[in-house]
């Protein structure tokens, strides 16, 4: 009976340690899938819209492209007929054609330049279009130079040159209006859609006409109040740029202020070396002539 008792409880004490691994186990699982499952909801969404090393590339090329074929396509060919022309032993007849491409040869190279010009516009507009879907940021400034106004790009050159801090801040305040500014115009386009969904709906004798009309109404209210906040956000990015504008034209004014009159100063405190001369022989003259007169009466 004891042998059985212990035996008993040996196999009772072998099941519960296998539940409690498989408690154990079931449950590291379900942590680690707890985990897995905060780990994604918590990571952060990559930008869809960031600038890639790829177009970086395509944005140099696109920048030369177009003038490099126009010199190419207008040398080579020419280039090529006066090279053979040599190498026939000067047959008159390359000469001739060598002379006569010349015209061609720009009026081709100019064609091809205008091509990929057109081409480089709808690529850049495609990448704006692009950065601009999640936000443009400071660093993409750059590649929105066709958007900014002449003053503004008059400014910013010259912060980049004399006081490279305000440029930063004028930069990522140029990016603000930007996105005001499209944010402005997208409204205002879906605006427009929208009112002329509401102009055919209202022509409309369905019975859900109503429903419709509601639905369009409620869209309407919003992109009104989109419309009027991008234009506050663009009014308040335009304020803070004619800030920065006025503190760096002010800085560089005080800084030649400040510097004339320290030169004005030094000039007040030091005399000119002859009118120093001309007034110690003055005093000198007056002295022998105090001096003279007190021998006289004496």
């Amino acid at each position: 009976m004891i042998l059985q008792r212990d035996q008993s409880a040996k196999r009772r004490n072998r099941w519960n340690t296998r539940r409690w691994l498989a408690v154990s186990q079931t449950g590291i699982m379900n942590a680690a899938l707890m985990a897995d499952e905060f780990s994604t909801e918590l990571v952060v969404a990559p930008r869809t819209g960031m600038l890639t090393a790829r177009e970086k590339r395509l944005a140099r090329m696109w920048q030369t492209a177009p003038w490099l074929a126009l010199v190419g396509v207008t040398v080579l060919p020419p280039a090529a007929l006066f090279l053979a022309y040599v190498l026939t032993g000067f047959s008159p007849l390359f000469l001739v054609l060598a002379i006569t491409s010349t015209p061609f040869s720009l009026i081709a190279a100019i064609v091809v330049m205008l091509v990929l010009l057109l081409f480089r516009r709808r690529w850049a507009r495609q990448l704006r279009d692009r950065l601009a879907s999640d936000g443009i940021t400071a660093d993409e400034v750059g590649f929105f130079r066709s958007e900014l106004t002449s003053g503004e790009k008059k400014a910013l050159r010259e912060m980049e040159k004399k006081q490279p801090l305000l440029a930063d801040a004028y930069r990522e305040t140029l990016a603000l209006r930007l996105n005001a500014t499209r944010l402005t115009a997208s409204a205002r386009r879906d605006l427009l859609q929208v009112e002329r969904r509401i102009n055919r709906a209202r022509y409309l004798n369905a019975p859900d006409t109503s429903v419709l009309l509601a639905e369009l109404e409620r869209d309407r209210a919003r992109l009104q109040s989109l419309k009027q906040q991008g234009a506050s956000r663009r009014a308040e990015a335009e304020a803070r740029l004619q800030m920065i504008e006025a503190a760096a034209s002010r800085g560089a004014s005080w800084a030649e202020t400040n510097y004339m009159l320290q030169r004005l100063d030094e000039g007040r405190k030091h005399l000119p070396l002859g009118l120093e001369n001309a007034r110690v022989e003055q005093e000198m003259r007056e002295e022998a002539e105090r001096e003279f007169r007190k021998e006289l009466t004496k």
